[in-house]
């Protein structure tokens, strides 16, 4: 996935002194539950947990989970689910309740209905699964974070007492609660280090110890499923001594989906906001939809950000960010201009490539096979340069086409807005 278009969305920053700790979050998206099962298959201690789906199994789930009591939790890429609200009136995506009935009507009212909280679009995101767990009570919070980290050059550990709120303020108001740890890819984390943090953390008594393992366990799972980042926000301590992760956030490297094809499988997609996205994500290709009528499609991320700027500063609005990568083919070029032209606003095309490791060649021969497949009725202004860049533009002349080439980036920006 693109960092650069995605940042905005979702990166976050981890502050230790003056240095920044950057994270790219990935495209695979895991649900809570999904996140659960994971930490509970490596033996990390979390709440016992259902999922129900308003299937008619969900009243022998409820039946055989006993519980003093239970939250009840709409499973949605979203945060906010708490203060919620239904598009059929009801009100909350997580409740507590200590009725085994009750869990069944709950989520009989939030399964099949769209949830709307602050960050899912105005028409909210419908739920399809209910998680429910075991209720416990926390008397105390903290952080903890695996994550491999540039400056570090591999994984590091970054652990706080401050856990269940931001660990941004953290790290801005008192970063003296912040411990930052480099860790070996190759070796267990020391005892004696594990002991240290869990110490740093305020766990006491035989506390110290069960935080010590449960790091150590979180660890294990960070290099077994090749993740890129394990946020535990709170890493809690209960009221009967346990030590639980109560909320977990996991991305992964997509480089290794090879590896992790069981995890890979998991990603849910239904809940992009754009089903373009989705459509976008199977060929590799990094889009997201915008609101203006000229559609790009560029290799690189900076290059792709460099176009619409200069789109919007020759009078015209880019529809939508289209990133095709540095090893795009031909196949993946013809999807690109079928993604474009299935958005309505779209009144024009700019193709802006760079060919260092890709061929444009390649990228001509897509967009001749693309433009006549498609049979394409919007202006086409293509900018072409680097590896291979007069056969791509013999083919381009050749084709028969009405694309309009452009001698630079100013150029290409000028003719597709003048073509509209």
């Amino acid at each position: 996935m693109s960092f650069m278009i995605k940042a905005a969305r979702t990166t976050r920053q981890l502050i230790h002194k003056a240095p920044v700790l950057q994270q790219q979050v990935r495209q695979l998206n895991l649900l809570e539950f999904q996140s659960k099962d994971l930490l509970q298959k490596y033996g990390v201690a979390i709440q016992q947990f259902k999922v129900l789906d308003n299937s008619k199994a969900d009243t022998d789930v409820v039946k055989t989970f006993d519980c003093p009591e239970y939250v009840v939790k709409a499973q949605i890429l979203a945060g906010g689910r708490g203060k919620g609200t239904f598009d059929n009136g009801f009100k909350g995506g997580v409740h507590i309740t200590s009725n085994k009935s009750e869990v069944l009507s709950l989520s009989k009212q939030m399964i099949g209905n769209r949830l709307i909280t602050k960050q899912t679009p105005t028409t909210g995101i419908l739920v399809n699964k209910v998680m429910v767990a075991r209720s416990v009570n926390i008397t105390r919070e903290t952080y903890l974070c695996i994550l491999l980290d540039r400056e570090h050059n591999g994984p590091v550990l970054i652990a706080s007492p401050a856990g269940g709120m931001d660990i941004e303020a953290v790290a801005e108001e008192t970063p003296e609660k912040l411990m930052t740890v480099p860790l070996d890819i190759d070796k267990p984390i020391p005892e004696a280090k594990l002991l240290e943090v869990a110490k740093f953390l305020e766990f006491k008594g035989d506390t110290i110890k069960r935080c010590a393992e449960e790091i150590q366990k979180l660890y294990t799972l960070f290099k077994a499923v090749d993740a890129v980042q394990i946020e535990i926000n709170p890493l809690a301590e209960t009221d009967k001594g346990e030590v639980i992760s109560v909320d977990a956030k996991l991305n992964f490297d997509d480089n290794a989906q090879f590896r992790q094809k069981n995890i890979f499988d998991m990603d849910v997609t239904e809940e992009e906001a754009d089903p373009r996205e989705v459509e976008a994500s199977k060929y590799n290709l990094n889009y997201v939809a915008m609101d203006g009528n000229i559609g790009c499609l560029v290799n690189g991320a900076g290059l792709a950000m460099a176009t619409m700027d200069i789109i919007k500063l020759n009078g015209g609005e880019p529809a939508n960010f289209l990133d095709v990568g540095g090893g795009v083919k031909e196949d993946q070029v013809a999807k690109a201009f079928e993604i474009l032209t299935s958005d309505p606003k779209v009144k024009g095309i700019l193709v802006n490539v760079f060919g260092g490791i890709v061929n444009c060649a390649t990228i001509a021969n897509g967009i001749v096979a693309a433009s006549k497949k498609l049979q394409l009725n919007v202006p086409l202004v293509v900018r072409l340069e680097g590896t291979n860049v007069d056969k791509a533009r013999e083919i381009l002349k050749n084709s028969g086409l009405p694309i309009q080439t452009a001698s630079d980036l100013d150029d290409a920006a000028q003719k597709a807005v003048a073509a509209l």
